[in-house]
């Protein structure tokens, strides 16, 4: 039964819609991250070489259909259809994985799916920024609110994913995230707004100006990969660096993901409260201090209570910036909030790409401790990028 057109266009009911619409597809995405390699190898049994192939195009894939979405939404103004669209492509994605264990019809179809849905995200940020700035709200606490969202989902959803799976199959696991795309395809189609794009009035930034010709949104953006990339290699490489450096401890791992991820939401919360009075800038460049530490502690310390204390600047890295630096790019591309929250998206796709090639191919040649050294070596090249950012001018007044 459909809700009533009043309860529909309540504030308070949209705002919420748009928490659990990215809660929901967050989890979706947590239950299927975490456990692909394993399905790959084990399932589908291919080797390392094309689990990688397989993660590259992915990623690549994704990048330009969210793009080429955003771009699309940007000029028909009104996202929900798209977020419509790309949860259907979620459940189709799902079910392919779910029901077949042959790789290239997964390489093909599979990746053709995941690729269009993985705009979801992006298309509810972009959203969300242009409802809370026509009705009025705290565009900059909300989005900070929305983020915590994925780090909720990210507690909750790995440990799920493989709880699933090593007791119910990966067929259970799947099917199981095809029902989170099919609960947000219902809240999305009840509650989010038909929120119509405002066009803005001023001459030099039209939506057909290259993005890139902005000094200030290509250093985000590589600031952005180079954080990512940092970020993405410890992911990959903790968990076989724990095993080595602490065998005694094989759930260490875990731990230190879920206080990470514990540690983000207060952390993307708090920021979000704190850039009317610091500003974006100064935010996004104490998170990177934070994260130099973070990496320098990973260089010099191995100890099980160290790891644990080193957590909390991880946390603050991440949640900061996560929290701070879609609000940038949507800030510094007045009028091109699909574009703006796509790229952001997308600087993670790119991280991924270049940390799955430099994981493997430095581990394997110089060992553990390098990926560190260079994580630390990005993140401070991160630091010195953002501060070349200049503030963005006033905000120019929708016609």
């Amino acid at each position: 039964m459909k809700p009533s057109k009043a309860l529909q266009q309540q504030p308070t009911v949209i705002l919420g819609s748009f928490l659990l619409g990215a809660f929901i597809i967050g989890i979706a995405g947590a239950l299927q991250s975490p456990t692909l390699s394993r399905y790959l190898a084990e399932e589908v049994k291919v080797n390392e070489y094309l689990i990688g192939l397989f993660y590259s195009v992915n990623a690549i894939a994704g990048i330009a259909a969210s793009f080429l979405l955003a771009q699309y939404s940007d000029k028909k103004g009104i996202r929900r259809n798209i977020i419509l669209f790309c949860c259907i492509m979620g459940i189709g994605n799902c079910i392919t994985f779910a029901f077949s264990r042959q790789y290239w019809i997964l390489f093909s179809v599979g990746i053709f799916f995941s690729a269009l849905s993985s705009a979801a995200m992006p298309q509810i940020f972009a959203a969300s920024r242009e409802y809370t700035d026509q009705s009025g709200g705290n565009v900059v606490v909300f989005n900070g609110i929305l983020r915590a969202q994925l780090s909720l989902a990210w507690v909750i959803g790995p440990p799920l994913s493989f709880a699933l799976a090593v007791k119910y199959g990966f067929t259970v696991m799947y099917t199981s995230a095809a029902a989170m795309y099919f609960i947000a395809l219902l809240i999305v189609s009840c509650f989010f707004p038909l929120t119509q794009h405002k066009r803005i009035a001023t001459d030099n930034l039209q939506p057909s100006t290259p993005i890139f010709t902005n000094k200030n949104v290509l250093m985000l953006f590589l600031a952005s990969i180079f954080m990512g990339t940092a970020n993405m290699m410890y992911l990959i490489d903790m968990p076989l660096y724990v095993k080595q450096i602490l065998p005694s401890s094989p759930s260490l791992a875990g731990q230190l993901m879920g206080l990470a991820a514990a540690i983000e939401i207060p952390a993307m919360l708090i920021a979000s409260i704190l850039v009317p009075r610091f500003g974006n800038k100064k935010l996004i460049c104490f998170a990177v201090v934070c994260g130099i530490v973070f990496f320098t502690g990973l260089i010099l310390f191995q100890s099980e209570h160290m790891l644990f204390a080193l957590q909390f600047m991880n946390g603050l890295f991440i949640g900061i910036v996560a929290s701070i630096g879609m609000l940038y790019f949507q800030d510094l591309l007045p009028g091109r909030t699909g574009i703006a929250s796509t790229l952001f998206n997308n600087c993670m796709s790119c991280s991924i790409i270049l940390a799955g090639m430099l994981q493997g191919i430095v581990s394997a040649k110089l060992g553990h401790q390098s990926i560190y050294a260079i994580a630390l070596a990005m993140v401070c090249l991160s630091f010195v990028l953002c501060l070349i950012i200049q503030p963005p001018p006033p905000a120019p007044k929708p016609e």
